[in-house]
């Protein structure tokens, strides 16, 4: 039986491109042959050949009912994912969490996946990455359920590195039905494939919902958003991340800037994104907006994308020109002071600096100013 595992061993690394991984770590060469009276086989394989606590080892032998009693089946188990590129490391961390993978057949329940995923474009380390943090993965049938799958979610996103990269980010994703079921839900309920195809890119929550996602929509519905509207998504997504007491302490922060319930349950309409920003952040917007340029607060409830908008590389470089045409009467009286905020880099310049020609000189070094001291902190916080 042995020797017919290590012959289709050689067989199938012919067909593969993975790279031999350096020595193994030396716990992994004791192996374990007898047990003694008082502690079962597995238990002890799993002390001495893995390096798990006697307690944890005891946990998972009875948890998962392990019940090989020689070491040849986890030696193999073993000795294939180390060619197939996991460390000591993971393969540690992979087997606490599915130690069943120890009396498996690799070549039959495991080996089919990884070409399966490599077929799509998965390079080594994503499928390393992958089934390191969900082995689960490797539980489910390739045929009924992986692959249908993977052919389901191409309808949202369009090339394989899309899905590849959003399984290993939603590593759950093979393992469970419920992102395939959720997604049926939503189709019924009226939201288009396009907002699908953001809340699978946005790696949401919402889509791994096991239940209440139905009465969610409704929830959501009853607020005035229309299903078949880009912000339909952005509000399930919300609602769905963010916790009931992180919600009250946002709209607190909202209120003590002089916003009311109905204020804030607009701007949530009008921008859902906004109840997604910290509670930090959305008072050192409103503290700016408020006390340092003096402007009204109820400008950014009327418009709440600004709470989306960065500080350091939009907000203060464009208050600065914003603060100087005003004070300089450069502005007309009726003039959106939000409006500036929402225009790309390109825009703002065309139409808020270079029309003011004799001024354009100064207010292009005063803004370019900003953004310098904005990429100086980004490249000083990326240091540390």
């Amino acid at each position: 039986m042995f020797t017919t595992h290590r012959h289709r061993s050689i067989l199938y690394l012919k067909a593969l491109t993975f790279p031999p991984t350096s020595n193994p770590n030396p716990i992994f060469h004791h192996f374990c042959t007898t047990s003694s009276n008082s502690t079962p086989f597995t238990v002890s394989y799993l002390i001495h050949n893995l390096g798990f606590s006697p307690q944890l080892a005891s946990k998972l032998s009875s948890t998962y009912s392990l019940r090989f009693k020689t070491n040849q089946n986890p030696d193999l188990v073993l000795n294939f994912f180390r060619t197939h590129g996991l460390s000591d490391s993971q393969l540690r961390h992979m087997i606490a969490k599915a130690p069943w993978l120890l009396s498996c057949d690799p070549f039959k329940r495991v080996l089919p996946k990884f070409q399966f995923f490599l077929s799509k474009g998965a390079s080594t380390s994503d499928i390393v990455n992958l089934v390191t943090k969900c082995p689960a993965i490797l539980s489910p049938s390739l045929k009924n359920h992986i692959v249908p799958t993977y052919e389901f979610l191409s309808r949202f996103l369009q090339s394989h590195k899309d899905i590849v990269a959003y399984a290993i980010q939603n590593h759950v994703l093979f393992s469970r039905h419920n992102v395939s079921r959720n997604v049926r839900m939503l189709i019924e309920s009226g939201v288009p494939e396009s907002s699908i195809s953001r809340l699978l890119r946005m790696n949401s929550k919402v889509l791994n919902s096991t239940k209440g996602l139905l009465k969610l929509v409704e929830e959501v519905k009853d607020l005035g958003f229309n299903p078949s509207h880009s912000h339909f998504s952005i509000a399930l997504h919300a609602k769905r991340t963010v916790l009931e007491a992180s919600w009250k302490e946002k709209v607190d922060a909202f209120k003590k800037w002089g916003w009311s319930d109905e204020d804030v349950l607009e701007a949530f309409r009008r921008h859902p994104h906004c109840m997604l920003a910290s509670v930090d952040k959305i008072n050192l917007i409103m503290n700016f907006w408020v006390n340092q340029l003096g402007w009204d607060a109820m400008a950014i409830a009327n418009v709440p994308r600004i709470l989306g908008a960065s500080m350091e590389r939009k907000i203060i470089p464009r208050s600065s020109v914003l603060q100087y045409l005003l004070k300089n009467g450069l502005l007309k009286e009726k003039a959106s002071l939000t409006s500036p905020f929402l225009v790309g880099d390109e825009t703002f310049i065309e139409k808020y600096i270079k029309p003011f020609k004799e001024d354009s000189s100064y207010l292009l070094k005063l803004y370019e100013e900003k953004l310098n001291l904005a990429h100086d902190k980004d490249n000083k916080d990326g240091m540390i």
